[in-house]
């Protein structure tokens, strides 16, 4: 009977259970925060390969799928491909904390090594490596219209230093936490005015015609847009549900999302591609070579800086690593948007995403052997 002293005792036995049931939850979502990398992102590689082979086979054996989803356009930007974008880039903008913001005095130096490797430096070695290779070491097996748009690719991806799997690294590393959010927080302000300037100087100079209206256009889009929707809802959801909630469960609600828009976005351009990549099956190594050699370099000029102005580990590595990754989910969207979905450009963002993974962890393994260079 309600009210009864057996159902009393029963109603705070529920209660302990389910307080005991949220410690363990919270518990179990820490833990799996502090993994680090899921199995989704430790085998995107994999998983990259196996669109690739999914998107070629669609593009040969069923080719109206391409040019279907490929009319679906409004200002030549590819609907399916803008709505899988904002997927993939939404739950990562969710996670930057624009309180952090006030951090920033206390210790600028890791903040101006990142500043300076990711704007002052990356884009342009990005731009001589691959200009390098694809106009002059390659000259042999790329055509000088293939490697300008190529080229166009890789500089997108340099000029777009990482957001969201920043975190993943720095975890792997032991980064600090909190020093990494200040890290993203003012690289996403920073992308929202040197992403434009930059890309349309550097395809300026690889005499590829880009207006600034379709570059702004695709910012706006893919950045902007995306950016407040995330801090919308990180504000809404810690101010009604508190950070605890926010940072343990919540935000792992979306875990999956972006790997699974990225990998769908993947079948969609491969399958566009897939008469240029069996015509040329070789070019995907070639493109590859150089987005892998900048990667190191970027990762050994930001922590080798981080050393020589004596930083600590756990600020030094992951400002080592947010260079030397890519946002290849900007570079990805922006190439679609300029260039097309068949574009050689799109193709060259997309083997940054094949490449990115497998050459991260390496950076930091070398990242945890090295870590007494700092004590």
């Amino acid at each position: 009977m309600i009210g009864s002293p057996r159902w009393i005792a029963y109603i705070k036995e529920l209660h302990i259970d389910k307080s005991k049931y949220v410690k363990v939850r919270a518990a179990i979502v820490m833990k799996k925060e502090n993994s680090g990398i899921s199995f989704f992102q430790r085998y995107l590689s994999l998983w990259v390969l196996l669109c690739m082979a999914i998107g070629v086979l669609i593009g040969r054996f069923l080719p109206a799928i391409p040019d279907t989803l490929g009319a679906l356009q409004i200002a030549g930007i590819s609907i399916p491909i803008a709505i899988l974008i904002w997927v993939m880039i939404y739950p990562m903008m969710m996670k930057v904390d624009f309180q952090s913001m006030k951090q920033i005095g206390r210790n600028p130096k890791g903040l101006i090594v990142t500043w300076v490797t990711n704007w002052l430096i990356k884009p342009f070695t990005m731009y001589g490596i691959a200009y390098l290779f694809l106009f002059v070491v390659f000259k042999a097996f790329i055509a000088p219209e293939l490697a300008t748009e190529y080229l166009a690719g890789a500089v997108l991806l340099g000029a777009a230093p990482c957001t969201a799997m920043v975190f993943v690294w720095s975890t792997l590393t032991k980064g600090n936490p909190a020093y990494t959010v200040v890290q993203v927080a003012t690289n996403d302000l920073i992308i929202l005015v040197a992403f434009v300037p930059i890309v349309k100087f550097l395809l300026g100079v690889s005499n590829v015609a880009v207006p600034y209206s379709t570059l702004f256009v695709s910012v706006i889009l893919f950045v902007v847009i995306p950016l407040a929707g995330g801090v919308l809802t990180r504000v809404s959801v810690v101010r009604n549900k508190g950070q605890e909630y926010f940072d343990t469960v919540f935000v792992h609600k979306f875990d999956n999302a972006t790997i699974i828009g990225l990998l769908l976005t993947l079948v969609i351009i491969f399958s566009s591609q897939a008469e240029v990549i069996l015509s040329n099956p070789i070019h995907i190594v070639l493109i590859a070579v150089p987005l892998i050699l900048q990667t190191f370099l970027i990762f050994f000029i930001a922590y080798g800086a981080a050393k020589l102005i004596k930083l600590p580990f756990d600020i030094a590595a992951p400002a080592g690593m947010i260079g030397a990754s890519n946002f290849f989910e900007l570079a990805v969207a922006v190439a679609i948007a300029l260039f097309g979905t068949t574009s050689p450009a799109a193709l060259a963002t997309t083997v940054g995403v094949l490449t990115e993974v497998p050459v991260m962890l390496t950076l930091v393994k070398i990242a945890n052997k090295t870590k007494g260079w700092f004590s």
